[in-house]
């Protein structure tokens, strides 16, 4: 980690030196063997430092290693509920205690002993809530460079975000791979797949279809940055990386032009590419295999998805449903 991330002997002056040390192998250790990306470790040095921080008025004692260790189950609740306070979101209460949990665990591998409340603390659960897909015709819009017409933007800027936003919903790319590809990557002419590096750096073949094809070829014959072979394949209007802020703007203008909800987002799109291709008959293995799901039950939501319409298609138009 660089040297400007505070360890927590900096945060909390009475922290044991030993801690500090342990504390600072964790976080290189997530990152160079566990492969994490910086801002998930640093997310995890904010949640630990959270913690001790807590700790230090909780206990009233100079943090240790063996303090850490012996903690209760009731010590790591108070400390749930502190955060609880602060109106933190159920998804980052679930991030804090599996990176408490991961460093306890560390502490055990390094031989300081067992930490069993770390584990034995009950996992705050997440409100169910249903991805939202934009419907057949206004998300093929959204791909489509026409869409945006008259705008007062360089047709090569509309054919490129049209472009990446067909990657999301033809291919079902999260917006940081579509970004990712590279120059010599690009699915034109003979190649009709695009190998994307995914989360927890794991890679996945994911075939393209001709039309968004086609887009990227268009995209290509107007861009007029010359594009090395191993830079990006999208690049911002002066040749260098493009933002995922570039493409959420253009999605907003979109959602104008085509009267959609706030939902439209350039995420909503990997969600509609998963739901339509359910609802036409697509097995879900091969779904979670092109999304990059490390979980089937992460993939099998869209099955409530798909279930949810038809039951609303359902109550809208079956005669027996009125009333």
């Amino acid at each position: 980690m660089p040297a400007s991330n505070p360890t927590p002997s900096a945060l909390l002056p009475g922290a044991d030196p030993a801690l500090a040390l342990e504390v600072q192998a964790w976080l290189v250790g997530l990152g160079a063997e566990r492969r994490l990306s910086p801002k998930t470790v640093e997310a995890y040095r904010r949640d630990l430092g959270q913690f001790l921080g807590f700790l230090a008025g909780h206990t009233g004692e100079a943090l240790t290693i063996a303090g850490l260790t012996a903690l209760t189950v009731a010590d790591l609740r108070s400390f749930l509920a502190f955060r609880r306070r602060d109106a933190i979101a159920p998804r980052s209460l679930m991030r804090a205690l599996a990176g408490l949990r991961s460093f306890a665990r560390h502490l055990e591998r390094e031989g300081f002993g067992n930490a069993p409340a770390f584990a034995a603390v009950a996992t705050p659960k997440l409100p169910r809530s249903l991805p939202k897909p934009i419907a057949v015709g206004p998300a093929r819009s959204l791909a489509d460079p026409d869409t945006r017409a008259g705008e007062a933007r360089p047709d090569w800027v509309l054919s490129r975000d049209a472009a990446v936003l067909g990657l999301l919903y033809g291919a079902g790319l999260r917006i940081s791979e579509a970004l990712g590809l590279r120059r010599h990557a690009a699915p034109v002419g003979g190649l009709d797949h695009v190998t994307v590096l995914g989360k927890g750096q794991k890679t996945r073949m994911v075939p393209v279809i001709a039309p968004v094809r086609a887009a990227i070829e268009r995209y290509l014959a107007q861009c007029p940055h010359a594009l090395a072979d191993d830079g990006p394949l999208f690049v911002g209007s002066r040749g260098g990386p493009l933002s995922p802020r570039i493409i959420q703007l253009a999605m907003e203008r979109l959602r104008g032009a085509l009267d959609l909800p706030p939902t439209a987002t350039p995420h909503a799109l990997r969600h509609s590419f998963a739901t339509h291709l359910l609802s036409r008959g697509g097995d879900l293995r091969s779904i979670q295999e092109l999304l990059g799901h490390a979980s089937l039950s992460t993939t099998q939501i869209y099955t409530a998805v798909d279930a949810a319409r038809l039951v609303a298609a359902y109550r809208d138009a079956h005669p027996r449903a009125q009333g």
